[in-house]
């Protein structure tokens, strides 16, 4: 099972460095890992993707609380949640495949940013399925370059009564 992490770490020099060390230390694999600063600049949120089953779980949990940079740590995935990813893929263009790539990019509400002679770079943010969506769409086109961020998460506020 994926588990989405939510780490708030002090916002130093070699925090990442420290967190990421730890993971590879332990053999535990990151399948995506973003990171940035919060509405406190002395604070930093890491969002952590691992595979792993409840033990495998609870043992990052107990690592990441080992260390001193780390103030809090919220296992999202038992928890209602927004996810968002981001990708930029540079496509190969000709003539007559502009209006279809634009058409294809429409309907992912993804945004043209950056129109060139040869190629076009859409953005588009979503799901992790949405953005495999997106690229397979992509990929007859011709991609040229992509990049994508992984994901970034935050907790849905409180329940309404049901």
């Amino acid at each position: 099972m994926k588990h989405t992490i939510s780490v708030l770490v002090e916002n130093h020099f070699g925090v990442l460095a420290r967190v990421s060390g730890m993971f590879s230390a332990r053999g535990f694999n990151i399948d995506s890992l973003c990171v940035g600063e919060t509405e406190d600049p002395s604070a930093s949120r890491m969002t952590v993707v691992v595979e792993g089953d409840e033990r495998v779980l609870e043992q990052i949990v107990k690592q990441l609380q080992k260390l001193v940079e780390v103030i809090e740590i919220t296992d999202l995935t038992k928890e209602s949640f927004v996810e968002r990813e981001l990708v930029m893929a540079k496509v190969a263009v000709n003539g007559s495949g502009r209006t279809a790539i634009i058409e294809v990019a429409n309907i992912f509400r993804a945004k043209v940013v950056d129109i060139g002679p040869e190629s076009m770079i859409i953005e588009a943010t979503g799901s992790e399925g949405k953005i495999r969506a997106f690229i397979d769409m992509m990929r007859p086109f011709g991609i040229k370059d992509l990049v994508r961020t992984g994901r970034i998460a935050v907790a849905r506020s409180l329940k309404s009564n049901e």
